[in-house]
């Protein structure tokens, strides 16, 4: 039996994943990234967009979009404790495709589409001609208050990885 999404995603078979939620046509990945599952996120007057970012499918856009909940430019996908984690993707032509968030394990949630919403190991295990690759890193400080769980969930999430 074939794995579809490993076919779309290759990099998923190598990484590991696992879904997370069942199919849903109520949100997308821009709204998950937000930590929303209520609506549609989209720059355009149809779908829901932050009051204030601009209604264009461009990275300056969603930079302006992430903006608004606290995001800023940062390089990279590695964990810090300190920061919350977005990767905006983009084609070849550097048109916006796809959003992903690193979660407190260090691993990384991503909504596909009008289907699931799965836990990877990386951005990178997206990459590829539906989604192109990470083309823009963006984080926020992480509430004081939710150090410990990251610690502990990070601290799991790396343990487990030694046991494998």
């Amino acid at each position: 039996m074939t794995d579809p999404l490993a076919e779309t995603f290759p990099g998923l078979a190598a990484g590991g994943y696992r879904i997370t939620s069942p199919e849903s046509d109520s949100y997308n990945c821009l709204a998950w990234v937000a930590s929303r599952n209520d609506r549609w996120w989209w720059p355009h007057p149809d779908a829901f967009w932050p009051e204030g970012a601009p209604l264009a499918t461009t990275l300056a856009a969603f930079e302006a979009a992430y903006r608004m909940l606290g995001y800023t430019p940062r390089p990279g996908a590695n964990f810090e404790l300190r920061f919350e984690k977005i990767a905006i993707f983009a084609d070849a032509m550097g048109t916006p495709t796809h959003a992903a968030r690193q979660l407190d394990s260090g691993k990384w949630t991503s909504k596909l589409g009008r289907s699931v919403d799965i836990e990877h190991a990386s951005p990178d295990a997206l990459n590829g001609p539906s989604y192109g690759s990470p083309a823009l890193f963006m984080d926020r400080r992480r509430p004081l208050w939710r150090w410990p769980m990251a610690v502990l969930k990070r601290t799991l999430a790396m343990l487990h990885a030694c046991l494998l």
